[in-house]
């Protein structure tokens, strides 16, 4: 990334205002409030602003007629539609959406590795599987087969807790009978500070998931479903699971079996499946899953974190509430670190298609060869068309809050959210729920939608998250620990119980991507070895989505 320091605030410690981010850009990011008729200087080009300029929001190099490209990040993210004079702020009302063509051809953007000899030789403690993988946490998992279910799941969920002495929400529950009794105390303090004791110290506990699938819909939304619990049930950071069964639903035991054994082909795993149709009553469902969990939990703890290579990390990568500094320092800070593990042997996965709509070109670019090229345009055309169909588009992506903080068109936010991926080639490109096989950066076929795109990059082998974001998510995943990246200082200030890490500084020119990357990373090593949690893991944010492709039924 290139940034130019455009302009400055005062004489003594002179702070940077607006950001030209590549050398082709006609427009600019103001990274404070500046008002119309305000002078700044980019490039020796003296501009006076025609607008009030909102942080975050961008102002035109020179004048724009209708039609005209704006271009950003040394790409196209959107047309004039009326004319703009110099200095005039870009808006909804003034832009469109508009990309370029795809029309490169693969292998054509060289790369060359970050350095990382400081990491030469690091490790990770983690959970090593019998197939070979390694895990940064160590769950079982207590999965339904069907929304018929998900009131069992939750019985099991109430038990397991209570038995264990393992409630994640006992001190929200104590603060409220406290409220309720009127004798809350106003230095309540944090009420994760205290953790209760474990009987398996080996263990990261048990996620119980539930969902709205598994009949009633189309057999391939079926057998997706499967696919993704499939993914689950095999991660590195499972040591096994307990299934619920209702037994009439589409989406039956054997679908899910086979999806495991094509994982799993030496049912390395533990899998316990129950059907409630066959079980004499709903006692006899609970105490058998009751025990599956309880013998599972201790065969889990006998696992004991030992060190692992770089090589076995595979970062997922995420933006959720993006704002208009997200693709100027959070998304390609997290690229920073995306890269290097790449090139420690490592591996990313880059997703969300709709927020990849615009830098087409720039991936297909750096596609190792024309058929992982090829599959990548194959999926993103099929789901444009599939929008299409039901009369939506990718330009449509942008949501009200994105718009607000300054990403005026979906190609504007793509081309920043692009960043997370770095900068390496793309080596493999994977469907829905299909699992991460290659080492190095690959792309995942999502949707934008935040959770949805997280249950699907654990489903497909991450087994870290880095998510971005500029106006505050809690998100977080069942079996992968998620650690949130804040664009802005602000941010990482407000809401500092769920922000990990704060790459703000870089907006403010006080810190280097390649500075902040390392940092991160060393975060990340101690996050996947147990030795840091994450918000999300504190908070015990456990959001799983299954995406629906099909229609309901």
């Amino acid at each position: 990334m290139s940034d130019t320091r455009l302009d400055t605030i005062g004489t003594d410690s002179p702070t940077r205002i607006t950001l030209r981010i590549h050398p082709r850009d006609n427009v600019a990011v103001a990274l404070t409030d500046l008002p119309a008729g305000r002078r700044v200087v980019i490039d020796d080009r003296d501009i006076a602003l025609a607008d009030n300029v909102r942080h975050k929001h961008k102002f035109t190099l020179q004048a724009l007629s209708p039609g005209d490209i704006v271009t950003m990040y040394g790409v196209t993210v959107g047309k004039a539609t009326q004319a703009i004079p110099a200095g005039g702020v870009i808006s909804v009302d003034n832009v469109a959406h508009a990309t370029e063509s795809d029309d490169v051809q693969p292998g054509s953007r060289s790369w060359t590795p970050p350095e990382v000899t400081r990491f030469q030789g690091t490790t990770f403690d983690g959970f090593h599987r019998p197939d070979g993988s390694v895990g940064t946490a160590n769950v079982w998992l207590v999965i339904p087969l069907v929304f018929c279910e998900n009131r069992n799941i939750e019985v099991l969920r109430q038990c397991v807790a209570d038995a264990l002495g393992d409630d994640p929400y006992r001190d929200y529950k104590r603060m409220a009978r406290q409220m309720l009794d009127g004798m809350l105390d106003a230095s309540f303090g944090d009420p994760f500070e205290s953790q209760a004791p474990t009987r398996f110290p080996n263990v990261d506990g048990v996620r119980f998931l539930t969902h709205t699938l598994g009949c009633g819909g189309t057999d391939d939304d079926a057998e997706a479903l499967c696919q993704l619990l499939a993914g689950y049930i095999c991660h590195p950071n499972v040591a096994g699971a307990t299934v619920l069964s209702l037994g009439c639903q589409k989406a039956q035991i054997q679908m899910l079996k086979a999806a495991v054994a094509q994982r799993d082909p030496q049912q390395l795993r533990t899998v316990d499946y129950f059907d409630q149709q066959s079980s004499p009553s709903e006692e006899a469902l609970i105490r058998n899953a009751l025990q599956s969990i309880f013998d599972g939990l201790a065969a889990a703890d006998r696992i004991q974190r030992q060190p692992a290579p770089l090589a076995e990390l595979t970062l997922g990568v995420e933006c959720g509430g993006s704002d208009g500094f997200s693709g100027i320092s959070a998304n390609p800070l997290v690229g920073g670190v995306v890269d290097r593990l790449v090139a420690l042997g490592g591996s990313g996965i880059l997703a969300e298609f709709p927020e990849l709509c615009g830098v087409e070109h720039e991936l297909v670019a750096r596609c190792t060869d024309a058929n992982v090229a090829g599959r990548f345009r194959d999926l993103m055309q099929a789901y444009q068309r599939h929008a299409a169909a039901v009369g939506a588009d990718f330009s449509m992506n942008p949501s009200p809050g994105n718009i607000r903080d300054g990403l005026i068109t979906d190609a504007m936010k793509s081309a920043g959210a692009a960043k997370k991926g770095g900068d390496g080639p793309v080596v493999d490109v994977l469907d829905y729920t299909e699992p991460h096989r290659r080492a190095g950066l690959s792309l995942l076929c999502t949707p934008g939608n935040d959770v949805e795109s997280t249950t699907a990059l654990a489903g497909s082998g991450a087994n870290l998250i880095l998510f971005t974001t500029g106006l505050g998510t809690p998100t977080g995943n069942p079996v992968t620990p998620v650690l949130k990246i804040a664009s802005n200082s602000e941010l990482a200030t407000r809401m500092r119980d769920i922000i990990d890490f704060d790459a703000g500084p870089i907006v403010r020119g006080e810190r280097s991507i390649d500075e902040l990357a390392e940092e991160l990373l060393t975060l990340c090593i101690e996050v996947a070895s147990g030795r840091h949690h994450s918000h999300a893991q504190r908070l015990s944010q456990h959001d799983f989505i299954p995406w629906k492709r099909g229609v309901s039924l």
